[in-house]
């Protein structure tokens, strides 16, 4: 325990407050619930007033369950669960269920005095809780808690001035918030515009300025199917060879299938020179599924990419990745190669599509089922389609035909073939590139900036907090009556009411006879 200013003293919450928790009826009955009593849950204790309580249970099923009534005012505890620690005060009269503990201090204790205190100790309780999946604190725990004890006008001056910096730190907090939503439409913009044509000068505006020739995305877009072609056929004249059948004419080679152009029925209009492909077109290879393997091969050997591994705007490093043992036909046939990109096909809703252009350091390593990997034409800037991809408007399409299931959704390879992508001129396509990349990396220094405040801003409240308890916040009053003897008053007085209990018991026992 630290050491206190000497007009304090150390106590329990069970020498000054009575603790209770609560009860939930039995989901079996329909008529214990959609009344008119609030029933608060561990979830909706947010260190502040519980204003939005999601249920009600009725008279029925507050007499059918150990489910009780706290007064507006009760201070409230979370004892399950990711909230553990969390705290609350009930903005009304309401019942909780089992995870919530109330908790009445004497009336010399300021319930907002423990309101406080429980947010500087919510690390220590996460530490006593036990538990796997579902992490528990006792309400022994809660009532064994050691408080530091303070007289109670100066209870009053730690509250006033801890709410009066903390009002100044959430301000503080909620603008860095705000700075950090525009940054997100910042983005969106950003790419948004480069997907559109607007980001740069157009490559047709320039060579009208200059008075020169340009070649337009649809002369761009022949040559990258030559490319794709000319790729085909020197990997599958590879694998004949490599079968022992070389080919004795050149008949094979009318089994190529041209890749289907887009659907331009209901797309917008493009900038001068761009014009629509389909991602299909753009790619020499894939779309093709990943590896999967059992948990007992993951421990050592090659890495591999999983799908919690990447966001649109972040990688894990190489050195962090999980290994796996693989056959060399595997390796060589999931390995990643450079302008490899991958595209999640199984995710939760908010997931499916992201997609990341295979950095250097990822080369080598193989990726796992729930994704498909592809790769773009050599004459196509990668980082170009990356954008498209990135942005609203493309991952929209490319997900556009998901199919649903239970809390997630699946997009297949006919899926991606098809998205429409806007072609830009290839010289076009590098200056897109490079304004975008200064654009994002200035909002992502930005975006770090204000990661740095707003834990700083966290340190400062913790810091405010720990100060307030070890008597550091505010100024001692010598006259205030020392902790002590508020702690000697208060054992009195419960020794006085826990005698005219017995007597109140005395009394209806000899009535019943």
């Amino acid at each position: 325990m630290s050491e206190l200013p000497p007009s304090w003293s150390w106590t329990t919450i069970d020498e000054i407050a009575s603790t209770s928790s609560g009860g939930t009826p039995s989901r079996t009955r329909s008529d214990f619930y959609g009344g008119s009593i609030p029933w608060v849950k561990s979830g909706e204790l947010n260190d502040g007033f519980v204003t939005e309580i999601e249920e009600a249970i009725t008279e029925e099923g507050l007499r059918n369950s150990s489910a009780k009534i706290f007064q507006s005012g009760t201070l409230c505890i979370a004892l399950y669960g990711a909230t553990v620690g969390k705290v609350g005060i009930l903005a009304r009269n309401a019942a909780t269920n089992q995870a919530v503990c109330g908790i009445n201090p004497h009336t010399q204790i300021d319930a907002k005095y423990l309101f406080y205190f429980f947010q500087s100790q919510r690390s220590t309780l996460i530490g006593l809780s036990q538990g796997g999946a579902q992490p528990n604190i006792s309400q022994q725990i809660v009532r064994s808690t050691a408080v530091p004890l303070c007289a109670h006008g100066e209870q009053d001056r730690i509250v006033a001035e801890i709410e009066k910096q903390l009002t100044r730190l959430d301000a503080a907090t909620a603008a860095l918030k705000r700075v950090q939503a525009n940054l997100k439409l910042y983005r969106a913009s950003v790419l948004k515009a480069a997907c559109e044509g607007r980001l740069v000068p157009t490559e047709a505006e320039l060579a009208r300025q200059e008075g020169r020739n340009y070649e337009p995305a649809e002369k761009l877009l022949q040559r990258i199917l030559r490319e794709r072609r000319a790729r085909w056929e020197a990997d599958t004249l590879a694998k004949m060879q490599a079968s022992g059948k070389p080919p004795k004419d050149d008949h094979w080679k009318q089994k190529y299938k041209e890749p289907s152009a887009p659907d331009t029925t209901n797309l917008s209009a493009l900038p001068e020179g761009w014009c629509w492909a389909s991602l299909e077109q753009l790619i020499v290879s894939g779309p093709q599924n990943g590896l999967y393997k059992a948990n007992s091969s993951y421990g050592s050997g090659n890495p591999i990419i999983r799908i919690d591994d990447y966001q649109n705007d972040w990688y894990r490093p190489a050195t962090d990745l999980r290994v796996l043992q693989l056959e060399a036909e595997e390796f060589n046939l999931y390995g990643l190669e450079s302008r490899d990109i991958l595209i999640n096909r199984v995710n939760s809703p908010s997931h499916l599509g992201k997609c990341i252009c295979i950095p250097d350091e990822w080369v080598g390593a193989v990726f796992e089922s729930n994704m498909m990997r592809l790769q773009v034409a050599e004459l196509l800037s990668a980082q170009s389609l990356m954008n498209y991809l990135h942005s609203d408007e493309g991952r929209e399409r490319l997900t556009s035909n998901a199919k649903w299931a239970v809390n997630q959704a699946s997009i297949n390879q006919e899926d991606v073939k098809a998205t429409p992508v806007p072609l830009p001129p290839q010289r076009e396509q590098t200056r897109i590139a490079q304004s975008v990349s200064l654009a994002l990396s200035q909002a992502s220094r930005t975006s770090e900036a204000i990661e740095a405040q707003i834990h700083r801003s966290a340190c400062l409240r913790q810091a405010t907090l720990c100060a307030a308890f070890t008597g550091q916040l505010v100024p001692q009053d010598p006259t205030d009556e020392p902790a002590s003897s508020l702690l000697e008053r208060i054992r009195a007085e419960r020794v006085e009411s826990s005698k005219k209990s017995i007597q109140r018991k005395a009394v209806r026992k000899r009535g019943k006879r």
